[in-house]
């Protein structure tokens, strides 16, 4: 008997929360990013919550320095652990709780990814994920030897071409190759491995991988995005798609778009969960969560605040802060090539400075709020009752949760918005399987190729 469909969870550790300010919350540990404790705690917090998975999202790069008016000496995730790395260490700490990482096909090569992410699969027993990004940060070009970004036709073409070779190393072992038949001396079938011998327009890789097959038969994909490219990479290749819409007609109008495209490739629309990011500032009553929120907000230093107007909107340094901002006074300023990904949230802050007559410290407190995801601040009952809403009427699978600062998010969310969601039945009370593949109820993998013995001159 099949299981009632349930909300999905994920916890994204953006090192010390999402709010831009959040290192100064006294009780932040304003050194957290860089200590491991941090993240075991946050896993132990995520693992009582039952969440299905970890998240870390990545740039290979300290983004912006060279300009002053971004006031990137305010903002503490200047620095941070490397992923994968991260994720390996966590993995034994955790018997059920996903570990999900985020890695470049621009400045990565498919073999050596596919061999890293395999190994934490091992290491977890099953439960890696990949969250494939095309990057598109100048300053991550630059330091791997490129003074521009790859336009995105290309980048994605590189995108298609690194999946495939991953996805080919990752089925050359059967997984029942290695005998280890100590009696007979015999630990390889050479019947039972494939020989991807890849040669592309971007790679050539003979393989086979040098890792057994994985647990889950490979590491869970993740991607994200709003074009029709960053759509149809999803539908092609994903299980979890990181979908960012504030309000529910964008939301419900992107998960119909996705999973129409998914019935058009013939894939189960269920197949691939869909999860847009939720930023909750949560509290018993509305007046503490409003408290809470305040509290945060009021850490936001001005020149924090114009730098996070700044790639948006342009410099608006010349106004003042805390008269209406001028009709006409936002003109998208962005510097940043993924700008047209934000352009519906950018929007949505534009109506809403004209609609509630912002001023320039409103505005960047509405950005610090979460601009391009679900926002909130309410009782457990209230975040409950949108969650509810959106999963109900085709707007989600489940949700990624951002936690404004950590610990103390996490915790309020764990303590306060899980029971209500399970006193209601959409989450879960106990984990349902082993790996991350079984928790997200998607279907077993298959191999790509059909099984060739080894040709030593390939």
């Amino acid at each position: 008997m099949s299981r009632k469909r349930q909300i999905k969870l994920a916890l994204s550790l953006g090192n010390l929360g999402y709010h831009p300010a959040c290192w100064r919350h006294p009780d932040v540990p304003a050194d957290g990013n860089m200590t491991f404790a941090h993240f075991v705690n946050s896993l132990r917090l995520a693992e009582r919550g039952k969440f299905d998975m970890i998240f870390l999202a990545d740039v290979a790069a300290t983004r912006d320095l060279d300009d002053p008016k971004l006031a990137r000496e305010r903002l503490h995730h200047i620095v941070k652990h490397e992923p994968l790395t991260l994720l390996a260490a966590l993995a034994p700490l955790t018997k059920d709780v996903g570990l999900v990482a985020t890695a470049s096909t621009t400045y990565n090569h498919p073999f050596d990814l596919a061999r890293k992410f395999a190994t934490i699969d091992h290491i977890s027993r099953g439960r890696a994920g990949w969250n494939m990004v095309t990057s598109f940060s100048a300053d991550e070009a630059r330091n791997f030897g490129s003074e521009a970004i790859a336009d995105s036709a290309k980048r994605y073409a590189r995108a298609r071409e690194f999946h495939d070779v991953v996805q080919s190393l990752w089925d050359s072992w059967d997984e029942d190759a290695f005998i280890r038949d100590k009696e007979s001396g015999i630990y390889l079938d050479l019947g039972k491995f494939r020989l991807p011998n890849h040669k592309g327009e971007h790679f050539s890789v003979r393989g086979p991988l040098d890792v057994a097959r994985c647990p889950q038969g490979r590491p869970l994909i993740v991607t994200a995005g709003d074009s029709d490219a960053s759509q149809d990479l999803a539908a092609d290749v994903a299980d979890v798609l990181y979908a960012g819409q504030p309000d529910y007609e964008s939301a419900h109008a992107y998960y119909k778009s996705v999973k129409r495209r998914l019935a058009a490739r013939g894939r189960d629309p269920d197949s691939l969960k869909i999860l847009p990011g939720i930023m909750a500032f949560v509290g018993r009553t509305q007046q503490e969560a409003e408290d809470v929120f305040g509290q945060m907000q009021a850490l936001i230093h001005p020149e924090m605040g114009l730098g996070m107007i700044l790639p948006l909107f342009g410099d608006l340094s010349h106004l003042p802060l805390d008269e209406p901002i001028p009709e006409g006074a936002l003109t998208g300023g962005t510097r940043y090539e993924d700008f047209q990904t934000h352009n519906r949230a950018a929007q949505h802050l534009i109506d809403r400075v004209q609609r509630e007559k912002l001023s320039v410290r409103g505005l960047y407190e509405a950005i610090a709020e979460g601009y391009w995801h679900m926002g909130m601040v309410g009782t457990p009952e209230a975040i409950a009752d949108r969650m509810e809403h959106w999963f109900l009427n085709e707007a989600a699978d489940g949700f990624i949760f951002l936690p404004p600062y950590t610990p103390g998010a996490i915790e309020r969310f764990v303590d306060l918005v899980i029971p209500e969601l399970q006193r209601r039945g959409l989450f879960r009370t106990e984990y349902e399987g082993r790996t991350l593949r079984e928790n997200l109820e998607l279907p077993p993998v298959q191999h790509r190729y059909a099984v060739r013995p080894m040709n030593v001159a390939s």
